[in-house]
């Protein structure tokens, strides 16, 4: 019994029933002076998508006409509703609550679910206190919030939607079937979900269909359905509360420092280094402030990562606002890497790679990752296609690229087009190398060339496979030098076998 006690999740669920208005209020600083409602057009007709506590008070209701709403309130005002606010500010709101559990998901149009299993010790285990903590902060913000626990995300979802404390007492809409079912529940004098949970479920299936039943069940807490977090939940997570918010920047490094040493720690016990290191900042208002810094190879070196980090505030285009301050600051690990330590032998000797991959963690944490590339290798042998740019942090580049002799000219240009770009050439034999060629109109001498090197298409591509005029045109490519010494990288595209009039392109420059 313990064992399953143990297992037993707990969920708490968020529905903000004004968010709408309330929102609007929050936006223009105060509210009208006058009943208001936010209006939206519905099947032609301009209806009310919700109303304020005021506008509620005279009778007036979500989905009434406006013309009827006027009739009652003629001083009614109205706002356009806009429900990417809406969820904008239900982002916002999830933001915050991850100070409660790193598994929050939007419940649109009004609510938010999270799962608070294991992440009640900070209130004592007790995760009535964690509730009122969180009710609390969003009447701070101007918010109504109607806060409900449960053992499965429909319970929660439902106690908090109907404003019930006991699951029994839940009306038989929050089966969410359809007036049609609700009302046949009704009328055959089945209310709540008390009056269904002592009825067999296979004739209840029969009648209202599987998903019904299914429904009741996760209403019951007899299945969970689990929720899917925002967030990539992390591997690691240190935090560390304030009784009273924090703004000095050294206060706020010196307690990142501390988190890294604890996430160092905790990783070097599981053998693994962080790849991402993410910190968030709650301020006290409800913002949340987020850095993150990409290491190149697994590390759970402290000195590293707050060195990286410095250089994330450092490059920020809005400094770090703190506010009235910072009352929790958290460090996460999303991803890990197996890191097992390694002996260094009897001779000393630089780790050049370590400090490569030092260098460029730090210039992409200033420049931006994806401004650090290198190329990548590619099992091609068609130029374009035969290297790929990557981003550096993403691995090692390759260290067994074949290496030039200082006898031998470069085979391949230093400078390769993206896109071959298309020449006029002339040949003195039609299967002979160019004499010469008219690139950006400009006339090219030829005097001197090497080839050619020839590269057959990538037959087995195709679905034809490799026949005859079905593999794609052969290439032949001339490394080639005009009168004025500059040298180019051309092919013709096409035997005279295989095509009657093959086109030459430029594809390119060499030093």
């Amino acid at each position: 019994m313990q064992h399953e006690a143990f297992l037993t999740r707990r969920y708490l669920a968020v529905f903000l029933p004004l968010l709408p208005t309330q929102r609007l209020i929050r936006s223009k600083g105060s509210a009208p002076d006058t009943p208001f409602a936010m209006v939206e057009k519905q099947r032609g007709a301009m209806r009310l998508a919700a109303c304020d506590t005021a506008a509620l008070a005279l009778g007036l209701s979500a989905g009434m006409a406006l013309a009827d709403a006027r009739a009652r309130v003629p001083d009614l005002a109205v706002f356009d509703h806009d429900p990417a606010a809406d969820i904008a500010l239900l982002g916002w709101l999830a933001d915050g609550c991850e100070r409660y559990s790193p598994a929050c998901m939007l419940d649109p149009p009004q609510g938010l679910l999270i799962d608070i299993t294991g992440c009640t010790y900070p209130f004592g285990d007790d995760a009535a206190r964690l509730a009122k903590d969180l009710q609390q902060r969003l009447r701070r913000h101007g918010l109504t919030g109607r806060i409900a626990l449960g053992a499965t995300p429909d319970s929660a979802r439902a106690k908090a939607l109907y404003a019930k404390s006991a699951i029994h007492a839940l009306p038989v809409e929050a089966l969410g079937a359809g007036d049609k079912v609700h009302q046949a529940l009704r009328r055959a004098g089945l209310k709540t979900l008390k009056d269904l949970a002592c009825r067999p479920r296979k004739s209840f299936a029969a009648r209202f269909g599987k998903a019904t039943v299914v429904k009741l069940a996760r209403l019951l807490e007899e299945e969970d359905a689990r929720i899917t977090p925002r967030r990539h939940l992390p591997i690691i997570i240190v935090t560390q509360n304030f009784a009273e918010p924090i703004s000095r920047t050294n206060d706020v490094l010196d307690t990142i420092a501390t988190l890294t040493g604890k996430a160092a720690a905790q990783l070097n016990d599981r053998s693994q280094g962080g790849r991402r290191f993410e910190v968030s900042l709650f301020r006290s208002d409800g913002h949340v402030a987020r850095l993150a810094v990409d290491t190149g190879a697994p590390t759970r070196d402290s000195a590293l990562l707050m060195r990286l980090i410095r250089e994330r505030i450092d490059t920020l285009s809005d400094p770090l606002d703190p506010g009235f301050g910072y009352d929790r600051i958290q460090l996460s690990v999303p991803t890990a890497d197996i890191l097992l330590p390694s002996q260094a032998g009897l001779e000393t000797k630089v780790d050049r790679s370590a400090q490569t991959a030092a260098l460029i963690d730090r210039l992409s944490v200033r420049l931006g990752s994806d401004r650090v590339r290198y190329f990548a290798e590619r099992n091609s042998h068609i130029p374009e296609r035969a290297v790929v740019e990557c981003a550096a942090q993403s691995g090692q580049p390759q260290k067994d690229w074949p290496q030039e002799t200082e006898a031998e000219p470069p085979m391949r240009p230093f400078r390769l087009f993206e896109t071959p770009q298309r020449v006029e050439s002339l040949a003195s034999i039609p299967d002979g190398p160019p004499r010469q060629f008219r690139w950006r109109k400009n006339l090219h001498h030829i005097v001197a060339y090497e080839g050619p090197e020839r590269i057959a298409a990538e037959w087995w591509r195709r679905k034809a496979g490799h026949e005859q005029g079905k593999g794609g045109p052969t290439r032949d490519y001339y490394r080639v030098e005009d009168s004025e010494g500059r040298r180019f990288w051309l092919f013709r595209h096409g035997l005279y076998s295989e095509t009657d009039a093959p086109i030459w392109y430029l594809h390119g420059l060499f030093a």
